[in-house]
């Protein structure tokens, strides 16, 4: 079965962190650029992080810049999102996408839906006090 898996995902405290997974099965997702997206009950999706199929270029919401980390770990076909300083306003159903060649620009927060080629199920961060 083709398909992305989110995990790491929980209820933590202002302030601290939480690394998010993404695992790949079926398929090489050392050639497609993931990303992360978040959503919140009755607004938008919205990107958070995407990182380029070889991992040389990174992209970031202004709002989680200095605060998360997007990497790659291609022998296990897995991007994780590294979570750091977390804020309640990061309280959201976390996704992740890939998107893959030859689609450019390989990075894209603008209308997701329809121009990644998989999605995950979604995990859930919940950042209270």
């Amino acid at each position: 079965q083709l398909q992305l898996v989110e995990s790491g995902g929980g209820l933590v405290q202002p302030g601290r962190s939480l690394r998010l997974s993404c695992a790949a099965s079926g398929f090489p997702l050392r050639l497609y650029a993931v990303g992360w997206f978040r959503q919140v009950p009755g607004k938008e999706r919205e990107g958070v992080s995407c990182i380029s199929p070889r991992g040389v270029d990174t992209f970031y919401l202004n709002s989680v810049k200095g605060r998360f980390t997007i990497s790659r770990d291609d022998a296990e076909n897995t991007v994780y999102l590294q979570m750091s300083d977390l804020r309640r306003e990061d309280t959201a159903t976390y996704y992740c996408a890939a998107r893959g060649a030859p689609n450019l620009p390989v990075c894209i927060f603008e209308t997701p839906e329809g121009r990644y080629n998989y999605w995950g199920q979604g995990t859930q961060v919940t950042v209270s006090s």
